[in-house]
């Protein structure tokens, strides 16, 4: 008999002992760093908690795997199993060349509601990086998961779609520019409901895991009405609905205003110190800056679906490269999440043996703790750690480290696991 992940009447998720959970391979390398973490999982949940809880893994397909066996890159049976139960976890997929789904990932977000793609940055000890202090990355991203450019709606250079969009800007919006026929179009969508409750759960984890900032990166200096919007909405969101536990910049400002910048400043070093978490904003050019020069500044990030591709890949390889980067995609009001490795397929590599699983392992983490199953999640986390710092490592690490031991993506599991 199946156990499945429900949705409480509180807003928490009802998580039996042996709940049954959906994956998916993935391609290339994804069934090498599968086969790889899904051992690390059984493993430090059995040690954990003695037998008591145990995961009963559901395969589904998507991508090549599915296009080969059903004709479909993404079945409908794939995606009414994630709804139906709520939690899975996917490895690396392809994304179809020439017409049809734009994007799986970008599928499986957008028909699930995924709003929140949620991307922790953090530096193991030992791990190689381009940076001299990677023990001062320690951020988490919120971006945006379901619109901005990402909602797909462009129409190729050329094409009667575009001239219809072109002379509609032109000659009924009356919009300065001047269109050609080679110029393809797009459209950015930003809306208030998107906005406010992705900052919502931002703030939400920033209360939860004790953080002390929640900066909102946008380009609103360029992009008033989408992007500017979009930082407004999120302090309307601290003010409105966490006043009593935020002290925003905007705050900041209005008290400069009235008051001059001593008061203000007096002010927000008083909600400093009372515990309040500080609701900040930043121009994304100047933040991917500013992660660089003064990364303890930043905590947890709430910023759009294009500006949190650039910067959660940018935080990745400021801790060893998006191959030890996890992911999660969330819909926090109904439960749904799909965790998943972050990276690509790797193709020549697949069956090889050789790649490096952290990506899908620290999202099974991450998974881990979103079911509260927090004993186990700790787990992994130290002896993935332990085995980094003895230098024990697969292929990308190895050629960055001096004295390092080379091991197949298998023998890094086991080693895991040894730990455990």
């Amino acid at each position: 008999m199946e156990n499945k992940i429900s949705m409480g009447t509180t807003g928490h998720l009802e998580v039996p002992d042996q709940p049954t959970i959906p994956f998916i391979i993935g391609d290339g390398i994804g069934p090498d760093i599968w086969q790889a973490a899904v051992r690390v999982f059984d493993q430090a949940i059995e040690k954990s908690y003695q037998g008591k809880r145990k995961i009963a893994w559901k395969e589904v397909l998507a991508g090549e795997k599915a296009f080969n066996e059903t004709g479909s890159w993404l079945p409908k049976e794939t995606l009414d199993t994630f709804r139906e139960y709520l939690v899975g976890i996917k490895g690396p997929l392809t994304t179809p060349i020439g017409g049809g789904i734009r994007s799986l990932n970008v599928a499986l977000r957008k028909e699930l509601d995924l709003y929140v793609c949620l991307r922790p940055t953090k530096w193991y000890e030992g791990v190689p990086s381009p940076v001299k202090h990677p023990e001062y990355v320690d951020m988490v991203v919120f971006r945006e998961n379901t619109e901005d450019i990402y909602a797909g709606i462009e129409f190729a250079a050329g094409s009667s779609e575009a001239k219809q969009m072109q002379d509609f800007l032109s000659q009924t919006l009356q919009v300065d520019y001047a269109f050609s026929a080679d110029t393809g179009v797009g459209i950015k969508l930003i809306s208030e409901t998107g906005s406010k409750r992705l900052v919502r759960a931002a703030i939400e984890y920033a209360i939860m895991h004790q953080k002390t900032s929640v900066t909102l990166v946008h380009k609103g200096n360029i992009m008033k009405f989408t992007e500017g919007a979009f930082k407004q909405w999120g302090f309307d969101v601290a003010e409105q609905e966490y006043g009593e536990k935020t002290y925003t910049w905007g705050q900041w400002e209005r008290t400069k205003a009235e008051k001059g910048q001593e008061a203000a400043n007096a002010e927000q070093k008083q909600a400093e110190q009372s515990g309040k978490i500080i609701v900040k904003d930043m121009i994304a050019d100047n933040f991917l800056q500013q992660i660089l020069l003064a990364p303890r500044d930043f905590s947890v990030i709430a910023t759009l679906n294009l500006n949190g591709d650039y910067i959660s890949d940018a935080l990745a390889a400021m801790v060893g490269g998006i191959g030890i980067a996890p992911g999660a995609n969330i819909n926090y009001k109904t439960g749904h999440a799909i965790f998943e490795a972050t990276h690509g397929t790797a193709p020549r590599f697949a069956n090889t043996n050789t790649m490096n699983p952290s990506s899908v392992i620290l999202s099974g983490v991450m998974m881990l703790e979103y079911l509260g199953w927090q004993e186990a999640a700790d787990a992994i986390v130290a002896a993935l750690s332990e085995t980094i710092k003895e230098r024990t490592v697969t292929v990308d690490f190895y050629n960055l480290m001096e004295a390092a031991t080379l091991l197949k993506t298998s023998e890094f599991a086991d080693k895991i696991i040894a730990k455990l």
